[in-house]
């Protein structure tokens, strides 16, 4: 509460600690991890409970805390392009992921009651795997298994992390992570990812060598190596970064709303609600339609229906 304890070296009868009291913010301890509230006291909201935290058959530990020498937004909109799995974590660094992300997807975007995900559909063999990766707004980004190859059909599945963008500054980022792990028989989480000093592939510099960095980039390359603020005067977005601009119509949105004195989107005031999330790789069986085109209609079709199924009925609480 800001109260001073203790006021080494003063005299004995000195009151400066009775008189003064430090700046405080509350604070907010959930599976391992201290949350601050920083904002207006009177508007202090509720610790939201999400219910990828709360999943049966799952266990949720704190993972490893870095940094970006970048601003925030570049890292969360990284999130909204699909198409950089393929190409960054596959077709030109290798496969740091499985070698199915080196299929370009089939690609939408659906807007959600807190945020947005992107809809990634790919064909393997006779199935179709749908791969759905959430920005929750402000700052929290939900990431689907990144070891899914999408040869074994299942149901939605979930997030493997949960991990908040967390701007210091304009220039600098920190990261802090929930790592989603699975103890269900038929879901295999690998050993490695319940190790927290075991990193995630491509998220932290690849070498100390800005050639070797530049042969095999990640996403800290890609992020960090846009400026430490991007210049978006600067860009040439195409159909691919359709989900990028959705992400910043929808920041616009909550800023325009909180100038406003309204709530922005994906603000609960309800104390004790879980909040549905959507992050998921789904894989169904869904035979190849006559030609590439064809095919290419089906997967977003596919995509799309499943997107707009868990949006009606979240799954993440089933058993």
């Amino acid at each position: 509460d800001g109260a001073i304890l203790d006021t080494p070296g003063e005299p004995a009868t000195s009151t400066l600690k009775d008189r003064l009291c430090h700046g405080a913010y509350p604070v907010h301890e959930y599976n391992g991890i201290v949350f601050a509230y920083l904002g207006p006291p009177e508007q202090q909201p509720p610790f939201p409970i999400y219910d990828s935290f709360e999943r049966p058959g799952y266990r949720v530990i704190p993972g490893r805390k870095y940094f970006y020498p970048c601003n925030w937004l570049q890292i969360l909109e990284n999130a909204m392009d699909p198409v950089h799995t393929a190409f960054l974590h596959t077709i030109v660094s290798g496969s740091q992921f499985t070698d199915e992300f080196g299929k370009v997807p089939e690609l939408d975007f659906v807007e959600t009651p807190v945020g947005m995900v992107y809809v990634a559909t790919r064909r393997v063999g006779e199935n179709v795997w749908a791969r759905m990766v959430e920005n929750v707004l402000p700052n929290l980004q939900q990431v689907a298994p990144i070891w899914e190859d999408g040869r074994r059909e299942h149901p939605f599945d979930g997030p493997m992390m949960s991990r908040w963008i967390v701007p210091q500054d304009d220039t600098r980022t920190m990261f802090v992570e929930f790592r989603h792990v699975s103890e269900k028989e038929n879901v295999v989480t690998p050993g490695w990812w319940a190790d927290r000093s075991v990193m995630l592939p491509g998220q932290l510099p690849f070498s100390d060598s800005h050639e070797e960095s530049q042969r095999h980039p990640g996403d800290y390359e890609a992020q960090v190596s846009q400026r430490p603020v991007a210049i978006h005067a600067l860009e040439h977005l195409g159909a691919t970064d359709r989900g990028v601009t959705m992400f910043r119509q929808q920041l616009r949105r909550g800023i325009r709303a909180v100038q406003s004195g309204d709530a922005p989107q994906g603000l609960s005031r309800k104390a004790g609600a879980v909040i549905p999330t959507y992050c998921n790789d789904t894989v169904v069986r869904v035979p190849a339609a006559p030609t590439p085109e064809e095919d290419r209609q089906l997967m977003r079709t596919t995509g799309r229906a499943l997107a707009e199924s868990y949006l009606k009925d979240p799954p993440s609480m089933k058993a």
